[in-house]
């Protein structure tokens, strides 16, 4: 299929699922709600509720207003609900947002569709193009080498642990563990402090929620959404062992109410020492080490991402900044992107929040800062060997038919993903059968199969 084919695919698929939607925000830190471009002094952005933009609010009037005379009018929206809302303004055309956060999913595809305005031109000087990381420079680029997203922080998955339950209990955590050695654990740790479960895995529904660890499980363990030849594999015996693993490890020794926790409740669990063990984003470790908001700062071990069949499943993602090509205020909207992307708003986060909250994992220079190294001493090296080990091509055990770890590089998959998680999530809460949920979802896949055949 062409490229030219493909733009209208993404057009018509993108457009008619959110235009329908009943969307809201919820107005940020930096100022009013996101409506409208304002002025030359004044830019909207749109971004995801993550702790990394709940510092970065904190720390923009009294330092980028200051300097640039530039107010932003931020809007934060959970990542469930951005999605939604940054794809229809974008998709549409509607010109409400400068600026807005989206991930390495997102960039290709709209830079695809000409949606976005190329980046190059605004990354000279002392912004260094040349130090982000590979693996995170081509996530954000398009087929033409340009650079459409500017990446706030980047990240793969490794799982989380308890050094000092593991210590109590004589357990032993490999720095490379198989899933079914976690499952052993998890139920050797179940219960280990009064109301402390074994594990908490994302079970909210979202293509970018759930399916972010689940579908890193599923490639580790053999299976795929697609073939190379675009066949759907959704209830192939691989996928379902996969799903059924997952589904079995939350409901036996997952975290309470598991089929409504995505991130942000996974975050809460562990930082308040409810849960022992937690596989997600390496981008989670800064909060965990930060004792202004975590109970186990200190306590927290970090290995590489558990497989079964391949070598490493870790996934590979940025949040970053992109310029919708209707943005109205292009020379404020990139000064706000350098400074928000840039060295010395690293060096910022460390001297005003502290170090381990630094957005890292995007920039190579960060790992050199020797107040970085010291802070993030536990899980730093772990970060960068899994951002590098992570791969886009081959994931898993087979060709195939797009990049992409932890999603399927299509503008479809968003909804069917986040369809089949809705049953899944259903599953996991005793509402449905695995079975049932991956047969829709062999139908569904095997509908959008048929438009790349």
């Amino acid at each position: 299929m062409n490229i030219r084919s493909r733009k209208r695919i993404a057009l018509a698929m993108a457009v008619p699922a959110v235009a329908g939607l009943a969307l809201s925000g919820c107005a940020g830190a930096g100022g009013g709600g996101g409506a409208g471009g304002g002025s030359s002094k004044s830019i909207s952005v749109l971004m995801v509720g993550n702790p990394q933009m709940v510092d970065i609010q904190k720390l923009t009037k009294d330092n980028f207003t200051k300097d640039t005379g530039i107010k932003v009018n931020y809007t934060v929206l959970p990542e469930n609900e951005l999605r939604s809302k940054v794809t229809q303004d974008v998709a549409t055309g509607a010109g409400q947002y400068d600026v807005a956060s989206v991930g390495a999913y997102e960039v290709p595809i709209w830079a695809k569709n000409q949606w976005l305005k190329p980046l190059d031109q605004y990354t000279g000087g002392s912004w260094d193009k040349s130090d982000i990381l590979p693996p995170i420079a081509k996530s954000l680029s398009g087929e033409d080498g340009k650079l459409y997203g500017m990446p706030f922080y980047g990240e793969s998955s490794f799982l989380m642990y308890r050094k000092d339950i593991f210590a109590k209990k004589g357990l032993t955590m490999p720095q490379r563990p198989t899933w079914t050695q976690v499952a052993d654990l998890a139920a050797k740790v179940d219960g280990a402090q009064p109301g402390m479960k074994g594990i908490c895995l994302r079970g909210l529904p979202g293509w970018g929620e759930q399916f972010a660890p689940l579908t890193t499980v599923v490639n580790t363990f053999g299976g795929t959404w697609f073939t190379k030849d675009w066949q759907a594999e959704v209830n192939s015996p691989a996928f379902t062992k996969a799903v059924n693993f997952y589904v079995n490890l939350i409901r036996q020794h997952g975290e309470p109410g598991a089929s409504q926790s995505g991130f942000t409740e996974c975050l809460n669990a562990m930082s308040q020492s409810k849960v022992a063990m937690w596989y997600d984003a390496t981008s989670a470790a800064g909060s965990l080490e930060d004792p202004n908001v975590s109970k186990v700062a200190g306590k927290v071990g970090y290995v590489q991402a558990p497989v079964e069949k391949t070598k490493a499943s870790g996934w590979l993602w940025a949040w970053a900044w992109v310029m919708p090509k209707t943005t109205k205020n292009s020379a404020a909207a990139s000064k706000y992107m350098e400074w928000a992307t840039s060295k010395d708003y690293e060096k910022l986060v460390g001297q005003k929040l502290g170090w381990p909250r630094v957005p890292a994992g995007k920039r190579a220079s960060t790992y050199q800062i020797p107040q970085y190294k010291k802070a993030a001493a536990a899980f730093g090296p772990q970060t960068l060997q899994a951002i590098q080990e992570a791969n886009p091509v081959n994931p898993g055990v087979q060709p195939r038919p797009t990049v992409g770890v932890q999603f399927v590089d299509i503008p479809e998959f968003q909804d069917l993903g986040t369809k089949v998680s809705q049953d899944i999530a259903a599953a996991i809460a005793g509402r449905g059968t695995v079975k049932d949920a991956l047969a829709k979802g062999q139908k569904a896949a095997a509908a959008v199969a048929t438009k790349y055949q």
